[in-house]
């Protein structure tokens, strides 16, 4: 959907035209009066499609919103936003993946005709490399090129990319023998050029969830991996240069007496130089830039013949001065705590350089509402544009109506502009009711004609109201006072799924059969002189076990409840078996629990709600985001049990700020639409106010009484409440256990809503069970479940899963650094400057009366407040309320912020001594900030010269990599998972999880459902496989172990030849032709897929021949066994006996040819 259209016929206006074509012939203009979308339209008339066009706004909203009608208006044309870097060039945090895409694309397009690029004085105020320099780094490679496989990776290094195992993210590059794959930040998918020798054989773009080919493409430009780049550059002389300047500003600092900040310069400078040397790229280096190349802009990439349009020159330089004024005071006093040099400053470009750079381009357009100059504008010809904005009705549709059966008459073109095809049907409808004949359409092109009034879905800032040429454009946000916010969609997969290829040496294991061991490796190992890999475990004492790889589906990964490791089983003794059985007793108890539960639960008569009505619709369509898939999802499988006549029981889970409220919020409008009345019970009073909020704000406009029972409602407003529910008057209560008590009734409950059921105490959850009887009951839990435990309970359980996760939020800037007073205190006041607030994670409760003195002289003028666990839990609440009504900037507080808080105006997170918390904690943690679209801040610090424990330096190193794909958020996601799964099954099966493992566990209660159930199928055992053969992947073609172990669960997994064929097709796309070890180990799994087919039951190698032997009770007709050796004369036997021998002679054949002498007799079997 578009509208272009729109832009074709303003481009029909004199006055457009006029303006086009002065543009055109470089006569510079200022025009007067547009604003909003209004200058968005312009832009789009005056954008000339074979040049480029640079819009510069005055910040960075002004800059998005301008590209996003641009997308609209031009649908066909290349529009991008040159985002700013956001952190100072010396900062250390973790790379954002999709912002240095961003700006990567910009400096790609930024060449190519009719492109526009819109960007904030912010971002253009950051200083680049010389473009011809930029443009000269970049690796073309087609059909003809010949690669130096020695060189390359270098090559690749200096480029900005980084060389990984397996391509997983943007910027990396892995290089397994003659394949070579490569992520450009510019491309929508990797390549993988494979080689011949030193020739390009073939060139193929790949998945990265499968790793496996798409299609192939004649030729691929690797463009660099970053947007400064310091290749082949003198440095020598810049080392030399760097050196004086941090000697001469320590000698500064040295004579303010200073000394701890003038050593601490020469040591980071000498730390960063010496990977200047190695030319190394690392976080921070682009303080360097001054030192390398003269400042550049992004004006100075831009071709000869480009339109730059300033919109509020007045205010763009305004903002700029005051951007540079902040920069200012933070180089100040980062120049006096020793943390970085002088010349810093120049990365930032001064005015008089960037306006010469504006003014200097032949063709230039000032935009500005009033007619506000500026000296360096000199002396444009103005032109004062008939256009205004249109009235906000707000709501008041008679005024609507009324204007535009006031403009068909004046014989205006009037185009109303909606978010989705929906709401624009429904205002067509509702227009005809009105007697205005308004027509919907996807496509304006021809439609807007004099007197026609057409309603599209599109987006549009705002409206406007052009009387010169009887034009009207009205945009939701003019009817309803808002637009309903767009999903902004990253390109990243940001499903987290942690794989068996993750296994790696030192993780513990579950051994089906033999026990909790601990995974050491693969080994290869060579018996009667054929090699074969093994996987190594180690299991209590100083036992060990080889397991086969064809064996590896007996091995799991072990996940407990807890970060504890867990006690090693016994190798060969009766305790596992003990073990096994005794969970096995447990599963089958609460199998049979769930099964009766559930069984009553469909038994149970309850109220049938009635389908959807026009008024859910509606208020559905008020909801100003645009709703995740599994949102829909999990809304569509509430109401559909509220619809029927047995009472529902469903569970949703999701993390906090996922949308779980907004699904609650419907099934209470629907079951107050229906008459009836909504309990939500929440297990804290600042959740309680959360809901009350949310809940109010979205039923505002209907008629529902609303109520909110906690300690914190006087005596007196807690009975008005009560009274209500009794007499039918309160439609929702929102409360703590508050709403248990004996002395609540209610006139006709329908629906009751839990919000993390499992905070609830035993008593409370007796006395939820006597409420909710033969009413629908929600669930909502904050945790993540796995997905084996979901299937696991299918059947047993209703379970809605919300997973996706609200793409129009910014990533979070994650710093892992030794702590330091004064970026501690920039971080907070920079949270503090824009209104926010901070939380403080200090987690230890002796210390925090100390740090709240240290913390007040860090940040004098913050408010601050104390929560902790072992405060009086009144106060705590009050001190929790408080802090959300924003009475305090700051809350220094244990981790008891971990769940349950989601206050939207937190976006700064301070952790003191992360390296004490686990994975999963401080991923949590880190989850309460981030949750708008707001650019929040993370800083996981540890003490000064503190050695870190080597496990606090995994975790550390793993939150570094806290991005989409990074290990560290697939580990963390697991704990929380499995936390999840420990609320679900209730404390009394913590035990048993923790005994045998989680995966084993969900096994064994899945078995156990199917079990009672009747659905038991009969599982024909697998062959037993002794061939004597070369068969494993060797070091020289899979040298990483996480993807080998990966490759052999993928085998040891096929069922069927499709699957081998599949299977053997992915090895080959991804690593190259089969080694004959490797091919040999396809042939095997294709062999055990028949030798499974036909009945065998084992296959063993002796004397120079295979020996076939059946399942007992396979009983073959003789002649099928004389048509065998007919077949393969003289090398087939038979042994007739009661359980028949076939043996196959593999004398004078290679372990190949044996082998497919072997499959082609099972083939004949069938």
């Amino acid at each position: 959907m578009s509208l272009h259209g729109l832009v074709d016929l303003v481009s029909r206006s004199r006055e457009f035209q006029a303006i086009r074509e002065k543009t055109a012939k470089g006569e510079k203009q200022l025009i007067l009066g547009l604003s909003g979308s209004q200058r968005s339209l312009l832009t789009a008339v005056v954008a000339d499609p074979q040049a480029v066009t640079l819009f510069i706004g005055y910040n960075q909203q002004q800059a998005e919103t301008i590209a996003q009608d641009l997308q609209n208006l031009l649908p066909n044309r290349t529009v991008l936003v040159f985002n700013p870097n956001e952190l100072l060039p010396h900062e250390e945090a973790v790379i954002d993946w999709e912002l240095r895409k961003s700006r990567l694309d910009v400096l790609k397009q930024i060449r190519e005709p009719g492109s526009i690029i819109c960007v904030s004085i912010q971002a253009l105020t950051e200083a680049l490399i010389e473009p011809d320099y930029f443009y000269q780094h970049q690796l073309t490679i087609d059909l003809d090129t010949r690669v130096n496989l020695n060189q390359l990776p270098a090559d690749l290094v200096r480029l900005g990319y980084e060389r990984v195992d397996m391509v997983e993210s943007y910027g990396q590059f892995s290089i397994r023998g003659g394949i070579i794959d490569i992520y450009p930040f510019t491309d929508e998918h990797p390549v993988r050029i494979e080689l011949f020798d030193d020739e390009v054989d073939s060139i193929r773009t790949f998945r990265i969830d499968d790793q496996l080919s798409i299609e192939k493409v004649d030729q691929v430009t690797i463009f660099p991996a970053r947007d400064r780049l310091y290749v082949d550059l003198d440095f020598e002389q810049v080392r030399d240069d760097i050196w004086q300047d941090a000697k001469r500003q320590s000698a500064k600092l040295l004579k303010i007496e200073n000394e701890e900040a003038a050593d601490k310069l020469l040591a980071k400078t000498a730390a960063n130089l010496e990977l200047l040397e190695n030319k190394t790229y690392f976080s921070g280096i682009d303080q360097y830039l001054p030192y390398f190349s003269k400042a550049y802009t992004l004006l100075d990439y831009l071709p000869k013949q480009s339109l730059i349009i300033v919109s509020e020159p007045a205010r763009v330089k305004e903002h700029h001065k005051l951007y540079l004024q902040d920069i200012g005071d933070t180089i100040s006093g980062l120049l006096t705590s020793g943390r970085v040099l002088p010349k810093m400053a120049d990365v930032f470009i001064k005015w008089e350089e960037l306006w010469h750079s504006i003014s200097t381009h032949a063709h230039s357009l000032y935009l500005s509402v009033l007619d506000k100059r500026i000296p360096e504008m000199g002396t444009p010809s103005a032109h004062q544009m008939k256009i205004k904005s249109p009235e906000h009705y707000q709501k008041d549709l008679d005024g609507f109506v009324k204007k535009i059966q006031q403009c068909r008459k004046q014989h205006y073109r009037i185009l109303i502009v909606v978010s989705t095809a929906e709401r624009g049907r429904k205002l067509v409808e509702f227009l005809k009711d009105s007697d205005i004949p308004a027509q919907y359409t996807d496509s304006i092109e021809d439609k807007l004609k004099v007197g026609n009034c057409i309603v599209t879905a599109g987006s549009l800032e705002t409206g406007m109201d052009y009387s010169g040429f009887k034009l009207l454009i009205i945009t939701e946000l003019e009817i309803y006072g808002r637009q309903r916010a767009k999903r902004r969609v990253n390109r990243t997969d940001t499903q987290v799924r942690l794989t068996e290829s993750d296994l790696k040496a030192g993780d513990y294991v579950v051994h089906i059969n033999h026990g909790i061991g601990q995974y050491l490796g693969i080994e290869t190992l060579e018996v009667q002189n054929t090699s074969k890999d093994y996987l190594l475990i180690r299991f209590a004492g100083k036992d060990r076990l080889y397991v086969p790889t064809d064996q590896i589906g007996l091995l799991q990964r072990y996940v407990g409840l807890n970060d504890a490791a867990p006690k090693l089983s016994k190798l060969g003794g009766a305790e596992w078996a003990r073990v096994k059985k005794r969970v096995k007793e447990s599963v089958q108890d609460l199998a049979e629990g769930l099964i009766k539960l559930y069984a009553e639960r469909e038994a149970t008569e309850g109220f049938q709600f009635p389908e959807d009505t026009p008024w859910q619709a509606e208020f559905e369509e008020a909801f100003p985001y645009e709703e995740t898939p599994d949102q829909i999802r999990a809304i569509e499988e509430v109401k559909r049990d509220m619809e029927k006549t047995r009472p529902m029981d469903r569970l949703l889970c999701g993390d906090v700020g996922y949308g779980k409220t907004e699904v609650a919020i419907r099934a209470a409008f629907k079951a107050v639409n229906a008459g009836k009345q909504t309990a939500v019970l929440v297990p804290t009073t600042i959740l309680a106010q959360q809901h009350y909020r949310t809940f109010t704000e979205r039923f505002e406009d209907y008629p529902v009484n609303i109520g909110v029972l906690s300690r914190f409602q006087s005596a007196a407003e807690q009975k008005q409440v009560v009274k209500g529910l009794k007499d039918g008057t309160v439609d929702i209560v929102i409360g703590t256990h508050r709403l248990l008590s004996k002395d609540i009734v209610y006139h006709d409950l329908g629906l009751v809503i839990i919000d993390e059921e499992q905070r609830f105490g035993v008593a409370q959850k007796e006395r939820l069970k006597e409420i909710s009887k033969n009413v629908d009951v929600l669930t909502l839990s904050a945790t993540p479940i796995p997905r084996t435990l979901h299937m696991s309970l299918v059947g047993v359980r209703d379970m809605s899963l919300i997973e996706t996760p609200p793409e129009d939020r910014f990533p979070i800037r994650t710093y892992v650094m030794e702590w330091d007073d004064q970026t501690i205190a920039q971080a907070i006041n920079r949270e503090l400057a824009r209104q926010g607030q901070v939380y403080f994670v200090y987690n230890r409760v002796r210390g925090i009366d100390a740090m709240y003195q240290r913390l007040q002289n860090l940040v004098p003028e913050a408010r601050i407040a104390v929560a902790h666990g072992q405060m009086d839990e009144n106060r705590l609440e009050r001190v929790m309320l408080d802090f959300y009504n924003h009475e305090y900037d700051i809350l220094l507080c244990t981790t008891i912020i971990e769940t349950g808080m989601d206050i939207s105006n937190v976006n700064t997170l301070v952790i003191y001594d992360a390296d004490h918390l686990g994975l999963a904690q401080l991923y949590q943690l880190r989850g309460r900030v981030g949750r708008t679209n707001r650019v929040a801040y993370a800083y996981f610090t540890y003490r000064k010269d503190k050695i870190l424990t080597e496990d606090a330096e995994k975790r550390l190193q793993a939150i570094k990599e806290f991005s989409e794909l990074g290990s560290g958020i697939k580990i963390a996601m697991r704990d929380l998972e499995i936390r999840g799964a420990g609320n679900i099954l209730g404390p009394e099966q913590h035990g048993f999880i923790t005994s045998v493992g989680f995966e084993l566990y969900c096994k064994l209660l899945e078995e156990a459902i199917q079990k009672l159930k009747g659905h038991v199928e009969q599982e024909v055992p697998d062959p037993v496989l002794d061939l004597q053969v070369d068969a494993y992947i060797g070091d020289e073609y899979v040298p990483d172990p996480k993807q080998k172990v990966e490759l052999y669960k993928k085998l040891a997994a096929v069922r069927t030849l499709e699957d081998a064929d599949e299977l053997e097709a992915e090895i080959v796309d991804r690593f190259g032709d089969l080694p004959d070890a490797v091919r040999n180990l396809v042939l095997v799994t294709r062999i055990k897929v028949l030798a499974k087919r036909v009945g065998i039951a084992s296959i063993f190698w002796e004397k120079k021949m295979f020996v076939v032997r059946s399942l007992p009770g396979i009983v073959r007709a003789n002649d099928k066994y004389t048509s065998l050796v007919r077949q393969f004369r003289g090398q087939v036997g038979y042994v007739h006996s009661r359980n028949p021998q076939i043996k196959i002679k593999t004398d004078g054949l290679s372990d190949y040819e044996a082998l497919l002498l072997l499959q082609k007799v099972l083939q004949a079997l069938e």
